[in-house]
Formats: structure tokens, C-alpha cells, sequence
């Protein structure tokens, strides 16, 4: 029969590459690893894994294992989700990696509302209301771009990943993970407005990206996707942007647009609290970016994560009906998957 313990160890070694870091992330001695490897091997009946210079690689038996040891990991996890909502009044921490937009603005209300010092739960909310314990737990955020947060959910470093896809380039999330949408938000077009006006835009008019490749353009670095957005966008538009400024801060992107050094592709969520200095405009081929959670599967019904997704998706409702009203442009309405 096989060891779910070592099944374990078999995950932790596709998730981090080498033995050392498999021990180190698991507080086990790398000999420790090596011999319950081999045990594994053993139990399998085959080889799981196998030598590649000086590192190890799974095998086709050791990829079905890991497959099959997401899984089972799940139930675990559902199981211990279960047991501890049967116990009332038990809360930890929850550990949080989000980009930097979100960890700005979806995130600050969610600390405040866990801060909030009413330890009596709102009768209109049910036995389950999250304001009774709010207290009692604890939150770690990190802030990390999606590729990096993804990769901590799947080292079990976080506990939630708040991350991002772009309809021009759709993110992989395994499928046995939990995933809540939050929110789908508009990518606008930001210019000073002289320049918009020389490209004969009047204020929230929509643009038309293949008439403006002759622009300086503003982006994120290299190693975004936000960049690979604004890549694919003018590429769908028929130009290669004219590059003058590279950040991954997005308010530095916008504040070279307010001065005139360029133009700016930029999620709405990003933009600054105050866009008086910009002349915002919705792309004629709309962009739009969806802001989902990730948990791994079987930990989204444990009563802590569940309190934070519901605060989550509280907060993004309302900061997408506020932003909704916006005339920068509409979003589509932020939905749960059921």
C-alpha cells in the first residue's frame, strides 16, 4: 500500500525541484528524503524517480503519483476543513500573496473589516457571520506578481493567491485548484489630455489603438504579464509599441502619462485615486482583466479561508459597482462561480 506521507514527499519534490529544497521546505534531513523515495519506489513497484545530471526528474509513474496525490492531498485538506468548522471558536492565520493592485486596494478593507473591534455577530448574517472572530485571526499578506504567487500556493507557502488573467492572455491554474472570481475590469487607455486631444479623442471616447502606433508608449517590465498584455493588444492592433519607459508600478506609469512622456495601457484597478491629470479611454477592441482567487482544493470550506474569500468578494462588489459608474468605462459584473 502506498504511504501518503511519502506520496507527500514525492509532491513536495515536483513542486521544488531538488531534494535539498524538499527537505528544507519539509524539515526533514535530504538523506531522510532520498530513503523514503526509495521506499516509495518500492511500494510502486517502479521507479518514481529518476537521475538528470545532478538533479532528480519525475518519471511517468512519478507524474501519475503526483496527479493522483494532488487529489488525495484535497480530501485531506477537506477533511480537515470539515473538522474545523465543527470547532467553534478555533481561528489561525491566513496567508495571503496578491499583486500589487489588489494588495492596494482589495486588501487594505479587508484588514480594516478583521480589525473591527465589535466582537458580537451581526444577527442579520447567520451564525457564520465573520465579525465574531475577527479578532482572533491573523492575516500575512505578501505582495507578488500571479506566476509567483501561484508558485508559493503550489509549495504551500500561502493559503490564497489573489492573481490576474487578461483576455488576451488567459492564466493556467491547475484543475483540481479552487478558484473564485472577484471581479472583470476594463483596460483604459491613459494620455495626457493635449494629447488626447491631438489624436482628436474627446474625454472617455474610445480609442482605436491602430491609430496611435506612432505614440511613445509607457509599460510594466519585461518579466509582467501586464507587459505581454500591452504586447498582445498592439500586436492585435498591428504595431510594436515604441517603448520609452519600462515599471512595474503602475503609478509611475500614470504619472509619466499625466506629464505627457507617453501612453499607458492600465487596468482599472490600477489607476490612481486621482485621474484629473489623465483623459481615460476605452479600447474599441475591448481588453479586460478578470481578478480571481486561488486556493488549493478541499481548503476553500475551512471557516477561516472561507471568511476571507467572502470579505473579498464583498469588497471587489463594491469597489466594481462604484468603479462601474465611472465614465472611464463599464465592467462586466463580478461573479462567483457556484
Amino acid at each position: 500500500m502506498l504511504d501518503v506521507r511519502r506520496l507527500r514527499i514525492l509532491q513536495h519534490l515536483a513542486a521544488y525541484g531538488t531534494v535539498a529544497a524538499t527537505a528544507d521546505a519539509l524539515h526533514l534531513t535530504a538523506p531522510a528524503v532520498s530513503q523514503h523515495l526509495a521506499a516509495l519506489q518500492k511500494e510502486a513497484g517502479t521507479p518514481v524517480v529518476e537521475k538528470h545530471g545532478r538533479t532528480l526528474r519525475l518519471t511517468a509513474a512519478g507524474e501519475l503519483l503526483v496527479a493522483h496525490t494532488e487529489v488525495i492531498l484535497a480530501e485531506l485538506a477537506a477533511a480537515e476543513s470539515g473538522l474545523a468548522a465543527l470547532q467553534s471558536g478555533r481561528r489561525g492565520t491566513v496567508r495571503i500573496s496578491a499583486f500589487a493592485s489588489a494588495a492596494r486596494t482589495l486588501v487594505p478593507p479587508l484588514l480594516e473589516r478583521f480589525a473591527d473591534p465589535d466582537p458580537d455577530p451581526d444577527p442579520a448574517r447567520g451564525a457564520d457571520s465573520h465579525t465574531g472572530f475577527a479578532r482572533d485571526l491573523s492575516l500575512r499578506l505578501s505582495v507578488q506578481e500571479p506566476d509567483e504567487a501561484l508558485d508559493e500556493l503550489h509549495k504551500r507557502s500561502t493559503d490564497l493567491a489573489l492573481v490576474h488573467s487578461y483576455s488576451v492572455l488567459p492564466r493556467g491554474v491547475p484543475a483540481v485548484w479552487e478558484q473564485t472570481v472577484l471581479m472583470e475590469e476594463p483596460v483604459l487607455l491613459a494620455l495626457h489630455p493635449d494629447r488626447a486631444a491631438a489624436e482628436g479623442l474627446a474625454a472617455g471616447q474610445p480609442a482605436d489603438l491602430s491609430r496611435l502606433a506612432h505614440l511613445p508608449w509607457l509599460t510594466p517590465g519585461p518579466e509582467t504579464s501586464c507587459y505581454e498584455m500591452i504586447q498582445r493588444a498592439c500586436g492585435a492592433a498591428g504595431f510594436v509599441p515604441d517603448i520609452r519607459a519600462f515599471s512595474s508600478d503602475f503609478s509611475v506609469l500614470t504619472a509619466l502619462a499625466a506629464v505627457d512622456a507617453g501612453a499607458v495601457l492600465v487596468p482599472r484597478m490600477a489607476l490612481p485615486d486621482n485621474t484629473a491629470p489623465l483623459s481615460l479611454h476605452p479600447l474599441v477592441r475591448p481588453v479586460s482583466r478578470t481578478v480571481f482567487t486561488v486556493s488549493r482544493a478541499g481548503t476553500g470550506k475551512h471557516p477561516d479561508l472561507r471568511a476571507v474569500l467572502d470579505l473579498l468578494h464583498e469588497t471587489a462588489t463594491a469597489l466594481d459597482d462604484r468603479d462601474g459608474s465611472r465614465p472611464d468605462g463599464a465592467s462586466a459584473p463580478s461573479r462567483r462561480p457556484s
